[in-house]
């Protein structure tokens, strides 16, 4: 078995001052990465901050023998994304990994939740994303290698009650997955995305005592793989909880076509339904051209 390791390598990885970042900063430091340990200090809602957290991530990185510095500017504007990279700029001279980690929970049914809760999960979550990847994205084209990761969340993914906010913003970062895999794709820039499933200060409350089987290093393993010079899939996600690792994906069926020479009415839609909606002989297209590429496809077999 071959070892993965990151001597060489920069990371930063938001949201590190506790739960599932920590856990990643602290085994890509072991593993020889110099860090940049990010974390506002907040409140599980994104309230509040400080320095103690991301501080106590590096001492513990430090006292291991490792390399780290911390960083305490927030994910949610422009500003804040170029001054978590001009950290590590400064201090290691690029950026070679970026874990998206940085969240806040402010969940509400529906039709209780105000504008601002709204704004506040999409701004860290989604927002975050593209402030601090882009400059970081920058980065790793100019060296011609990068590995980022997405948290995103079975809320978005599957759907979870009282999580429009979050489930939103974390379906909106597999999109920006999808776009980046494929735009980075000629610079060596792999672009993955996890659903993780552990007891984290934001979670405890919601798993109840099923989070005590859920353990954040669980997650640990595959994130350091999806970082790593070893990882060579890019565009996928991977769900992980419990010591569970399963690949998710977003499949097109085969479909329906309507006959050549005929404008299809919604009574057509009805009676095909079954034959639109069935799974078998999905594909899992890489990008929009394989989408556009079925339907020529489709169509030219009319001919």
């Amino acid at each position: 078995m071959s070892d993965i390791r990151f001597d060489g390598r920069v990371a930063v990885i938001t949201g590190a001052g506790g739960g599932l970042g920590k856990t990643y900063a602290l085994d890509m430091a072991r593993r020889g990465a110099s860090v940049v340990v990010n974390d506002l200090g907040g409140s599980a809602d994104g309230t509040g901050g400080g320095s103690s957290m991301a501080d106590a991530t590096v001492k513990e990185i430090t006292e291991a023998g490792g390399t780290a510095v911390a960083n305490y500017d927030s994910v949610a504007t422009p500003e804040g994304g170029k001054g978590i990279i001009q950290a590590a700029l400064d201090n290691f001279g690029k950026v070679d990994i970026l874990v998206n980690n940085a969240g806040i929970l402010r969940d509400k049914s529906f039709l209780k939740l105000e504008p601002e809760n709204l704004e506040a999960v999409i701004d860290v979550h989604l927002k975050g994303a593209f402030f601090v990847t882009q400059p970081a994205f920058a980065s790793m084209k100019d060296n011609g290698y990068g590995r980022i990761v997405m948290a995103s969340s079975g809320a978005g993914i599957f759907g979870n009650f009282g999580q429009t906010n979050y489930g939103a913003a974390k379906m909106g970062l597999v999109g920006l997955m999808n776009v980046l895999a494929v735009e980075g794709a000629k610079y060596n820039i792999k672009v993955n995305s996890i659903a993780p499933v552990a007891k984290t200060r934001l979670t405890e409350e919601l798993l109840g005592g099923f989070g005590d089987a859920l353990d954040p290093n669980f997650v640990t393993p595959l994130v350091s793989y999806l970082c790593s010079e070893k990882c060579e899939l890019t565009h996928e996600i991977f769900d992980v909880g419990g010591g569970r690792y399963a690949r998710i994906f977003i499949g097109m069926a085969k479909g329906w076509l309507t006959p050549k020479g005929k404008m299809p009415k919604a009574e057509d839609i009805l009676d095909h339904i079954d034959v639109i909606r069935d799974p078998e002989g999905f594909t899992v297209p890489e990008s929009i051209a394989d989408e556009t590429k079925a339907i020529a496809e489709a169509l030219k077999s009319q001919q």
